[in-house]
């Protein structure tokens, strides 16, 4: 086993615990917690077995070079969570614009309410 190995072996592995930790303080839900273990549990074992894992995608896209095969595989995993954020992103937006709408028209009301009431006195 190569350093870089262990090094990658011990990154995923304190990754690991720092999702646990995130779960356990709620600031996951339990969702998340697969998604990110999950993930992390495949990068422990490419960590653990890049050249078996490479040839084997390399055989099933039919690339030239095992590495090239885990750079193409990189890249569309970043591209799916990159998905993943756009669609949150866009679903946070969509209720802040929803909430101001919310508070714009409470807002006018108690704003119409005070004037009624001004001009009572």
């Amino acid at each position: 086993m190569y350093a870089v190995q262990y090094i990658a072996m011990a990154i995923t592995l304190a990754l690991m615990l720092y999702v646990l930790g995130k779960y356990g303080k709620r600031e996951f839900d339990w969702r998340e917690l697969i998604f990110w273990e999950g993930l992390l549990v495949v990068m422990l074992f490419i960590a653990l077995f890049p050249v078996e894992i490479a040839t084997e995608i390399k055989n099933i896209l039919g690339l030239g070079r095992g590495l090239d095969a885990l750079f193409v595989v990189a890249i569309g995993l970043a591209y799916l969570m990159i998905f993943r954020v756009y669609l949150a992103v866009d679903r946070a937006e969509r209720e802040i614009t929803e909430l101001t709408r919310k508070i714009a028209i409470e807002l006018e009301e108690i704003n119409e309410k005070l004037r009624n009431m001004e001009e009572k006195l």
